[in-house]
């Protein structure tokens, strides 16, 4: 199994936001009726070869604004010595102090402070300690577990967005100008220059489309949070409809006119 070629053909559904009458969703059919589910800690190589059990955690995680930055340290403030291998090292310098889990990247961007090589938040694996009941992977991610929460209130929004892509646009049509929302997939292509230099991605790749159910349900929770409930409600119905018509057509064997992403095709599903 292996990662397939970008540039594939998409099937695209558009549809007026129920919310907002100059507002326009766009849909990647073909990925959220994919079967590509994470496989962290479950096969996932690592974007980076030297670094396989970091996942997507190495570079730490971007802060989307100050709210993201502030949710994410409400969220830290919950997390105890014997779930987080670097509780010690997050603590304030100063009694009564903020936590010492953002830094600025090169670009002078905020984002999750790394330490010994990856993200703060990341239980290494096989790490031991005195008092450590915790398992490796994200501790924000635990948390939600622990709590009976969504990470969508626990993790930084890039985070629990991944794989998930939301981007904007406009289009004017006559003198009106409207909002298109694009919802797809974060493939490798998206992460510019840099998605090059990862040595591994799951998006298109075979091994992690072994999903139960497809994106639109699995991360039905991460949707709604980007769409609104009403507007996933209308994606949720195109995506069921698309489905049936590939069961359809597979029953007549009919040629396929609805574009199946390739990397769920190569993967069996």
């Amino acid at each position: 199994m292996s990662e397939v070629k970008p540039g594939f053909a998409r099937d695209w559904i558009e549809f007026t936001d129920p919310n907002d009458e100059v507002g326009i969703f766009k849909c990647d059919l073909t990925w959220l009726t994919s079967y590509w589910s994470c496989i962290y800690g479950d096969g996932c190589k690592g974007v980076f070869a030297d670094r396989p059990n970091d996942g997507c955690c190495t570079e730490g995680a971007m802060y989307t604004d100050e709210g993201d930055e502030a949710k994410v340290l409400a969220t830290a403030a919950s997390l105890t010595p014997d779930m987080w291998q670097f509780y010690n090292q997050a603590q304030p310098k100063k009694p009564r102090g903020q936590l010492r889990i953002s830094e600025r990247d090169e670009d002078d961007e905020r984002k999750t402070r790394t330490i010994e090589g990856s993200c703060i938040f990341l239980n290494r694996k096989g790490y031991q300690a005195e008092g450590f009941t915790g398992s490796f992977g994200c501790v924000l991610h635990h948390l939600a577990q622990k709590e009976g929460r969504h990470f969508v209130d626990t993790k930084p929004d890039v985070c629990w967005q991944l794989p998930l892509r939301r981007s904007f646009e406009t289009r004017e049509v006559g003198e009106r100008e409207y909002s298109v929302t694009v919802i797809g997939e974060y493939e490798r292509l998206a992460w510019g220059d840099g998605g090059d230099d990862f040595d591994w991605y799951c998006t298109s790749n075979t091994d992690a489309h072994v999903g139960i159910e497809p994106v639109y349900i699995s991360n039905r929770t991460e949707l709604i949070a980007l769409m609104s409930q009403e507007a996933y409600d209308i994606l949720a119905k195109h995506c069921e409809d698309r489905i049936s018509a590939i069961k359809e057509l597979d029953r007549r064997s009919l040629p396929l006119f609805v574009i199946t992403h390739p990397a769920t095709l190569a993967a069996g599903k």
